[in-house]
């Protein structure tokens, strides 16, 4: 398939990091262009591209900037730039990709941001486990800011903006961008009720912008090749090319870049390179640990965007961790390993949350330790429908889901683990047929 890799062209290129490999393949060339033209015109570009935000909720990214007040409304309050680099979804690693592989496009992408938004200050939140990222992403800041492309009077427009490199504690948490400026701010790291939304007043009470390293990523493309070439990839909703953090039995993992309404079998079969020899697919989960599973049938009838997963599977394209399981994979432990990090994550704000997620977990492995009843099942299911939406953010929901369609999908597994603990079979051994581990 014939397309522009907007995000990873200059991936396999020798030392992509460096400033120069990064001007040499174009990188900057965009910034001279944006600073030309007027802060709404970028927006509206943006806008008309109908690039979404990457970082799991898909919204418009043209229209959130065009969300912060102009500054006959917001008086003397500053605009903030955040990049959020806090990747930590189970099962999703393409940003990190970015930023040790070609980290100037980032740069050059929040750049246009600012001057679209009006913001003079940028920051990039990045994980804590991210140190060895961190530090190569100091080391572009530096050679920009000593190029002139950070700073101020860029490239002497005029125009100014200094970028700062926030390291985060390494909490998931941190991943919702109220929980981010919190954080950023010096305080816990909990996600705050909304409104007012943070283009409105976020970080310091100023109004903010909160988007992804892929987001920005894709900005600086769409500023030179215009909206209409980038809306020309793609679906009409979901317009444009995508990261795919690819994982578990496949025979190529890694990240791939694809345009949105790729089928996904052909992510699984061409890309990936199929499963592993021997085996048969049993479950995929398509945008990281937090959204419902799929089942095979639907995997193989899906194209890779927002509509086609939601419609077709009641599932999520999220932030594109997409994680094969074949037919070796015991459900009831991979679901009890998701809960387990999810309630440990929880940042304890709300009750339903707090509680119900540890509670979950427990359950789960009473459920994989052969001790469970049918009622622990009806239970389990009663608690994942009371925390999804009973909670501040959505981490609640990202519990749930997945237990909700674990449950629906391939009830037979946990079925067979409460046939197991009513015949007194220990713990390990082998209670599901094949047809139980597909079956409902």
């Amino acid at each position: 398939m014939d397309f522009p890799r907007i995000l990873s062209g200059n991936w396999d290129k020798p030392n992509s990091h460096t400033l120069a490999v990064a001007r040499s393949c174009g990188t900057y060339s965009r910034v001279e262009m944006a600073l030309k033209k007027a802060p709404s015109e970028l927006i509206q570009i943006v806008k008309d591209s109908g690039l979404r935000g990457r970082g799991g909720a898909g919204f418009p990214t043209g229209m959130k900037w065009s969300f912060v007040p102009g500054p006959e409304k917001r008086g003397n309050k500053p605009v903030y730039l955040l990049c959020n680099a806090d990747e930590s979804e189970p099962g999703t690693f393409k940003d990190r990709y970015c930023m040790w592989k070609d980290p100037h496009l980032m740069i050059e992408g929040m750049i246009i941001a600012a001057h679209a938004i009006g913001c003079k200050v940028g920051y990039v939140y990045i994980r804590g486990e991210f140190r060895y990222i961190y530090d190569r992403l100091w080391e572009a800041v530096h050679e920009a800011r000593a190029a002139g492309l950070l700073g101020e009077n860029i490239l002497g427009t005029g125009v100014d903006f200094q970028l700062h490199i926030h390291l985060g504690a390494g909490a998931y948490i941190c991943g919702e961008e109220t929980a981010l400026i919190s954080s950023l701010e010096g305080e816990k790291g909990q996600p705050k009720l909304k409104p007012p939304f943070p283009a409105v007043e976020g970080a310091w009470h100023c109004p903010t912008i909160v988007n992804n390293v892929e987001t920005l990523a894709a900005v600086p493309w769409i500023i030179q090749n215009g909206a209409a070439a980038y809306k020309a990839l793609g679906t009409e909703k979901s317009p444009g090319t995508k990261l795919f953090s690819c994982s578990g039995h496949i025979r190529k993992p890694g990240v791939y870049e694809i345009p949105l309404g790729y089928p996904m079998k052909d992510l699984l079969e061409i890309e990936c390179g199929g499963l592993l020899p021997g085996r048969k697919l049993k479950a995929v989960i398509p945008g990281g640990s937090s959204v419902p599973v799929m089942t095979p049938e639907e995997v193989y009838k899906c194209t890779m965007d927002y509509e086609s997963i939601s419609t077709v599977a009641g599932s999520y394209l999220g932030s594109g961790g997409f994680i094969v399981m074949d037919d070796t994979t015991d459900l009831v432990d991979a679901l009890t390993n998701l809960l387990r990090f999810y309630a440990h994550e929880s940042c304890g704000q709300c009750t339903p949350c707090r509680e119900g997620c540890g509670w979950m977990y427990h359950i789960l492995c009473r459920v994989r330790d052969n001790c469970a009843t049918a009622e622990d099942l009806v239970t389990l299911k009663d608690l994942a429908d009371n925390i999804h939406s009973k909670t501040i953010c959505f981490f609640g929901a990202s519990a749930a889901m997945p237990v909700q369609s674990f449950l629906l999908k391939f009830k037979g597994e946990f079925l067979a683990r409460i046939e197991a603990a009513s015949k007194g079979i220990p713990a390990g051994s082998s209670v599901t047929s094949p047809e139980q581990r597909v079956g409902a």
